[in-house]
């Protein structure tokens, strides 16, 4: 095996782990079995690394860290695989991830959570019949993997992302629906239908009868499926509804988008064979993850909700709907959508809080429809929102940091990002209990 990085200083961090190093550029590529690409390392768009180009030449598979998985698992005999639930999507695929393994675990399941969210999959624990590997999958994952079966394959929602990495829509859209590669009559396919290309792909994966469908809604009653409508949770995946169930005890679930998050979630827990009064139990208990829809703290009757993972319009939108009547702060390095599909949700900003290199752009769209404040540093963000929401006389404001952009033109990732959102309402703390 030989390791490099074109980074020197992860070259040294490498080094001092024990990693032993090879310069690849230097290397007869012919002697190769696989290249094993890092997911963020451009694999075909905007053009392919120049280690993907040599592989290539030599006729070297270009594969990643899924695929080694994928053949570790096929390489076990049948009792000796573990079940895989893997989650993709646009959107929401880490809180999915996490509350699936939650479910499981409360239900007494050996459950290992990994993938794209905390431990990579290869540092999961051994690999064993009993076990359930819980995977989030990004589409720069999904591009590398080639025959990676899951048992339950979870889609929540298609909108543009990554497009430069995948060429554009349709790239991205072929790179999320690997997932559902290699599925057979007793795999699950969960689908969510709250957006067009979701549907679409619904429709055409229950068309291929391939595998077992079942779709799932926080916006639509379904007759076949999992929705959640008005806080209640139905189940209807046998073609019969069953009794609603109330999420509200759920807090750690609020807004449209978290019911889609736990309707995917309930339908994979049903598909792996729990029962649904132990699911919905479990489901009211998750404790939630940082940095989506996060409140950390109340200051003087306003209420700080940390949503840093929110790094597209889409993802804001959901956090527009769940706290309408916010102070928004919004910013960083801009998608190329932009935000402007979210101009039906500007009625539900008291003020905007703009930060980061999309101030003047963000600053543009805004103009004329909602009064918005050139911060420009999320700490100057918080303490103007602050003050305005708390002077504001409305009952329960929130100041919401839903940034809608990436987070790289002021800090390392969406969750420095939001740490720095969380020491900035800490020192507003501090300094009124003083």
């Amino acid at each position: 095996m030989c390791a490099w990085d074109d980074n020197e200083a992860a070259r040294k961090a490498a080094e001092t782990a024990g990693v032993p190093l090879v310069d690849l550029n230097r290397r007869d590529w012919q002697n190769f079995a696989a290249l094993v690409l890092s997911p963020g390392i451009p694999f075909r768009f905007p053009e392919p690394h120049r280690f993907v180009r040599m592989a290539q030449l030599v006729g070297v598979p270009v594969i990643g860290d899924m695929e080694l998985f994928a053949r570790a698992v096929a390489d076990l005999k049948d009792f000796e695989r573990p079940r895989i639930v893997g989650i993709t999507g646009t959107n929401g695929k880490s809180t999915t991830t996490a509350l699936i393994g939650h479910i499981l675990k409360v239900c007494g399941k050996d459950v290992r959570v990994g993938g794209n969210i905390g431990v990579g999959v290869l540092d999961l624990d051994k690999l064993h019949g009993s076990a359930i590997y819980v995977l989030e999958l990004s589409s720069y994952q999904l591009d590398l993997a080639e025959t990676l079966k899951c048992d339950v394959a979870v889609m929540l929602n298609l909108s543009p992302d990554h497009l430069t990495r995948h060429g554009g829509m349709d790239g991205y859209v072929q790179a999320k629906r690997r997932i559902f590669r290699n599925q057979g009559p007793h795999d699950w396919a969960i689908v969510g239908v709250d957006d067009t290309r979701s549907q679409v792909m619904a429709t055409q994966l229950t068309a291929e009868g391939l595998r077992k469908v079942i779709t799932v809604s926080a916006e639509y009653g379904l007759g076949r499926g999992v929705s959640v409508l008005e806080g209640a949770l139905c189940d209807s995946m046998t073609g019969r509804a069953g009794p609603p169930h109330d999420l509200s005890k759920a807090r750690a679930l609020p807004g449209r988008h978290n019911h889609q998050n736990a309707a995917a979630a309930y339908a994979a827990c049903r598909a792996l064979g729990l029962e649904p009064n132990d699911i919905l139990a479990a489901i009211e208990t998750f404790p939630g993850l940082p940095h989506r829809l996060e409140t950390i703290g109340v200051i003087d009757g306003v209420r700080f909700i940390n949503d840093s993972k929110a790094t597209n319009a889409q993802a804001a939108e959901q956090a527009l709907r769940a706290f309408p009547n916010s102070w928004w702060i919004v910013g960083g390095r801009p998608k190329e959508e932009g935000i402007d599909d979210l101009a039906p949700f500007f009625s539900h900003i008291a003020k905007a809080y703009l930060i980061g290199e999309s101030t003047e752009a963000f600053a543009r769209v805004l103009a004329g429809k909602l009064e918005a404040d050139k911060s420009r540093t999320l700490d100057v963000a918080v303490e103007a929102a602050f003050n305005d929401a708390r002077a504001s006389g409305v009952a329960n404001p929130v100041v919401l940091f839903s940034p809608a952009a990436a987070s790289f033109d002021q800090f390392r990732d969406f969750e420095q990002r939001g740490e720095a959102f969380r020491q900035a309402a800490a020192k507003l703390i501090k300094r009124r209990s003083a």
